[in-house]
């Protein structure tokens, strides 16, 4: 399991920043270091586990890039278009049986092997065959256009995936283009996931007429298995400190990360950081960030917690900003850094200065064809619409404390976030 000391953090003193809360939970989070060997197919979405360098070349032999006519780089036409007899047919996955012959052209295909001696292809498109059946090549075509050489685009020996990366599906394309069938992963990471709250009821069972049912939860768990996690859900915690503290005690040995949503806020039936502190230590439960202010995390037995905030929004938000990078390190992945896109604001905004704030907004074209955000309409944490209905968040920094229209602004897509 991922071990973290108790003392590694300073709780206490003003909110922090996003930045320093997770840049000090991920600098300290301790790398899971057990591996599996996983079917090409499945490594979507895995961490590989070390490097892997070129096996042969990319592409392995040199081929035509195009449907065409391989000539000598001797025989190109310098200022007039010039006959060439026509001497052999190399076709994808044929061999030319011997090399081309001063003075002639072999017909060639898109990917087939370049014949010996030939260094040049010209385009079908740009050639004529006159009255006799000659191909006629234009002048002017530079030496080695339209040919691929082997290894132009990976040399054997080179560190093509590096050990770390969170494999898509461009990945594993190389990955087979090398002739591999298996890799070699970091094991998924094991997450426990419950709710908090007396309020609360799962789909499928009763509701009360005073209880909601349990939205966070099924998101979270969906995110985490975006970011290849094993996850546990133990359903619901009510509100009561002991019961909580015991759940938590009991999964932390058997889970790298325990993830919880509500109860972390300060009021009264607010029972996390209570829990946390008698089976643990508490070591931050406020953030610079809205929406998303109360976020605790603590550790027990050496495995982290994560408390998200109740509301959807935040949860949603703080996942994203504190999660998703803590999955990460856990898995030893190398670093994913979310880098928002400059697009111009078509709203007004007032936000205070000291903490981060991420608006949510759709995409559009506006008249003059430039892409711009507009937000929103209404504010709160609580509305899941507000998620489904939009495009992605505005990211605004600290220092920020206006938009208004025209203003070049941060977008982050939904798409880019997990």
């Amino acid at each position: 399991m991922a071990q973290l000391s108790d003392d590694c953090f300073a709780f206490g003193g003003p909110m922090m920043s996003v930045d320093e809360a997770v840049g000090l939970i991920t600098a300290r989070v301790n790398a899971i270091v057990d591996l599996e060997t996983v079917a090409l197919v499945d490594a979507d979405g895995r961490v590989l586990a070390r490097d892997i360098a070129a096996p042969l070349p990319l592409p392995p032999f040199t081929n035509s890039a195009v449907d065409g006519y391989a000539v000598r780089n001797a025989d190109l036409p310098q200022a007039a278009e010039q006959a060439f007899p026509l001497d052999g047919r190399i076709q994808a996955g044929g061999l030319a049986q011997a090399p081309i012959k001063p003075g002639h052209t072999a017909r060639i295909f898109t990917g087939a092997p370049m014949p010996p001696e030939a260094e040049t292809v010209f385009m079908q498109e740009d050639v004529r065959i006159d009255d006799s059946g000659r191909i006629v090549l234009p002048p002017g075509l530079k030496p080695g256009a339209n040919v691929r050489p082997a290894g132009e685009d990976i040399p054997k020996g080179q560190v093509a995936l590096r050990g770390g990366q969170r494999l898509r599906p461009q990945h594993i394309a190389l990955a087979a283009a090398f002739g591999l069938v298996r890799l070699d992963v970091v094991r998924r990471i094991r997450v426990a996931v419950f709710s908090t709250g007396d309020e609360l009821a799962s789909p499928g069972e009763p509701r009360a007429t005073a209880q909601l049912f349990d939205s966070n939860r099924f998101m979270l768990m969906a995110m985490l298995r975006r970011l290849g996690c094993e996850v546990s859900d133990l359903g619901i915690l009510r509100d009561e400190r002991t019961s909580l503290a015991s759940g938590l005690k009991e999964v932390a040995g058997a889970h790298d990360l325990i993830l919880t949503t509500g109860g972390v806020s300060t009021g009264e039936e607010d029972h996390v950081k209570a829990a946390v502190e008698s089976v643990g230590s508490l070591v931050l439960w406020r953030m610079a960030i809205k929406p998303g202010r109360p976020v605790a995390m603590g550790i027990i037995g050496g495995t982290p917690l994560i408390g998200l905030p109740g509301n959807p929004v935040a949860s949603f938000v703080t996942f994203v900003h504190v999660v998703r990078p803590t999955v990460l390190a856990l898995a030893g992945a190398l670093p994913e850094p979310l880098l928002p896109i400059p697009v111009r604001a078509a709203f007004t905004y007032r936000k205070k200065e000291g903490r981060r704030e991420y608006v949510r907004v759709f995409l559009r074209k506006g008249q003059d064809g430039t892409l711009e955000v507009t937000k929103f309409p209404r504010e709160g944490a609580g509305l899941l619409s507000s998620l489904f209905e939009t495009d992605g968040l505005v990211e605004l920094g600290e220092a920020v404390t206006g938009v208004e229209p025209g203003q070049s602004v941060g977008f982050l897509p939904y798409a880019g976030l997990i």
